[in-house]
């Protein structure tokens, strides 16, 4: 029921300065340390960032037998002699000489840069907007993602298939990291371990992305017809409550992988073998 004071759409476009606010002239009103969590976010962020790139452009150092980077996987350049090797082995490299990672990351990057924790994250850290809870944001007008670039957001469910097919690749890869440097099987190093952590929590930060709820749950009038999509919905629910936590420690991960394998690949030291 209208009480008379809610504001018109005409008064309510200013945002937070607008007139049927509250008049404060201070930018908030709160006493805690609210700018550290988007500084750290940015921070973790920007690190991934800096990292990810000089990976991705310098096109080395990403094999070591039996295990291959999630930068570069699947085997697509020619000097990637990995367990893939074989007809399909080596499609660009000789080609232009770009570097793999250059093309394969754009499905994992933009599924996270259109992932709802992550577009929380970057509003928050980079553009303020806001940048925490009751802290005014600079800008004076907001178009939502209706505009380029941020309309692109809405990419996100066809980058969640694509998502898909990258942890299939990456489940593969790890797979085969349960081999010796000479392909046998029956054999674990440390670094099948790491691959192993990797994919468990790339399956897992997948699987509680929103638009894979939706897609198990969505558009059903009666989960009691549905057992079988109403169990899975429930398990995606529980993944999908830890979403920022898997975000965060799936891209640490990632980034872990590739790590470990530019260390034994670039000789730094020898993967230890359990057996």
């Amino acid at each position: 029921m209208a009480t008379g004071t809610e504001p018109r759409p005409d008064e309510s476009s200013g945002g937070v300065r607008a007139r049927p606010r509250a008049a404060i002239a201070a930018p908030h009103l709160r006493t805690d340390r609210w700018w550290l969590a988007p500084a750290v976010t940015a921070a973790g962020l920007f690190a991934f960032v800096v990292y990810s790139t000089w990976r991705a452009f310098s096109n080395a150092h990403y094999y070591a037998a039996p295990y291959v980077s999630p930068f570069y996987s699947p085997c697509l350049a020619e000097n990637c002699r990995t367990m893939h090797a074989g007809p399909n082995a080596g499609l660009l490299g000789g080609w232009w000489g770009l570097s793999p990672a250059l093309i394969i990351l754009i499905f994992p990057l933009g599924f996270r840069l259109t992932c709802y924790y992550y577009r929380k994250a970057y509003y928050r850290a980079f553009w303020a907007s806001p940048p925490a809870c009751a802290v005014a944001e600079p800008h004076r007008t907001y178009t939502g993602e209706t505009r380029f670039p941020l309309v692109l957001q809405n990419l996100h469910r066809y980058f969640f298939y694509a998502a898909l097919l990258v942890a299939g690749v990456l489940t593969y890869d790890t797979a085969l990291a349960f081999r010796d440097p000479h392909y046998r099987w029956g054999h674990m190093g440390l670094g099948s371990l790491v691959f192993l952590a990797n994919i468990v929590l790339i399956w897992a930060y997948t699987l509680s992305c929103h638009s894979c709820r939706h897609i198990v749950g969505g558009k059903l009038k009666h989960f009691s017809r549905h057992p079988a999509r109403y169990r899975a919905w429930q398990f995606v629910g529980r993944l999908n409550a830890r979403h920022m936590q898997l975000a965060w420690a799936s891209l640490l991960s990632v980034a872990l992988a590739d790590f470990y394998v530019y260390l034994v690949a670039s000789g730094v030291f020898d993967d230890p073998r359990f057996f």
